[in-house]
């Protein structure tokens, strides 16, 4: 019975293909010395056999990889679960190491001295080969620890900020441009904006546009108040902006969960939307389109954002020169929760 358990060797397929342990490595390792008509033989018998390689032991040798990459997560982790950015970012990495046979590792940090102290201990172990970072932060200190630790990183978000290192961003600032100039030709004139921690990168470009796009826009009041992308937050505030003397008459919510939950404040509050309340989401979503009224949303591809990020840091991995790249804008999609001001 313990011999059915054991783990298959490099010498069990040269057996069972009839070639030597020398064959059956070139095979596996992608290297030349077989024909190819014997490599897939040998990758088949591999195969049936159910081996797997050594990632360890493998990480050991001269330009080795653990065949895994690492992303940290400094969100609640309460939100985590049910935010639906998150969960098609990590669909997307996903999709995009399937084919190459990689891991994603991926941890919830409390904070950013936690973070940095995951990547030390990942790069220390040789747990990952290299790390895609996510909510790029003002003064971030990851971008710099990266060029001390022997892990490579590819950013979601910037370019500024990204020290250099390969990054994906996005025009952020487009898009709040568009939502204000929509709200504004629906008649909206006190316009605030939910947002997400104010120390994230996108969450201060996001505010200077929202500032600027206001101004052009002659709006009697534009501004921004933080939350932290929970559901709880979104209500919480969105109950103290509809309780206020003046109350807004159009919220821009940085994420669809704070969005949904301010939705239910204002039917709760006696609030009429759209006639007296418009409301738009950042990242369209399945929840934003199952509540009624719908919620108007910024909609990007982040599934493709995370097969990118992914196929970038693969590259990057393999030695090749990244250059960053830029993401198509997010595209505002309106629907039964905006409308014009009935006065």
């Amino acid at each position: 019975m313990g011999s059915l358990m054991r783990r298959p060797t490099i010498m069990d397929i040269a057996k069972a293909a009839g070639v030597s342990k020398g064959a059956v490595s070139y095979a596996l390792n992608g290297r030349p010395g077989v024909s190819e008509s014997t490599r897939a033989r040998i990758l088949s018998i591999a195969s049936d056999l159910g081996w797997a390689p050594n990632n360890p032991a493998r990480a050991l040798a001269p330009g080795g990889r653990v065949g895994a990459i690492g992303m940290v997560v400094d969100r609640p982790a309460r939100s985590l679960g049910i935010e639906p950015f998150f969960m098609q970012l990590v669909s997307g990495v996903e999709t995009e190491l399937a084919s190459s046979g990689i891991d994603l590792m991926l941890q919830v940090a409390e904070n950013v001295e936690a973070e940095l102290a995951v990547y030390r201990r990942w790069a220390a172990e040789r747990r990952v080969d290299g790390v895609i970072m996510v909510d790029l932060r003002v003064a971030d200190p990851r971008p710099e620890a990266m060029g001390v630790l022997p892990l490579p990183a590819v950013v979601l978000g910037g370019p500024e900020g990204a020290g250099g290192l390969p990054c994906l961003y996005t025009d952020d600032g487009a898009s709040v441009r568009e939502v204000v100039h929509y709200l504004a030709a629906l008649g909206h004139r006190r316009i605030v904006r939910v947002a997400g921690p104010e120390d994230f990168v996108h969450t201060h470009d996001r505010t200077e546009a929202f500032q600027q796009a206001a101004r052009r826009a002659g709006l009697e009041e534009a501004r921004t108040v933080h939350a932290d992308y929970t559901g709880e937050a979104g209500g919480r505030t969105t109950r103290r902006l509809l309780a206020a003397a003046e109350p807004p008459t159009a919220v821009v919510y940085d994420n669809d969960l704070m969005a949904v939950a301010g939705l239910g404040v204002a039917a709760e509050m006696g609030v009429e939307v759209p006639s007296q309340l418009s409301i738009v989401a950042w990242d369209d979503s399945a929840l934003c389109r199952l509540v009624r009224p719908s919620l108007s949303a910024i909609s990007r591809d982040v599934v493709s954002h995370g097969r990118r990020a992914a196929a970038m840091l693969n590259a990057v991995l393999a030695g090749k020169d990244v250059a960053s790249e830029e993401t198509p804008l997010g595209e505002l999609q309106p629907r039964g929760s905006t409308g014009p001001l009935v006065l």
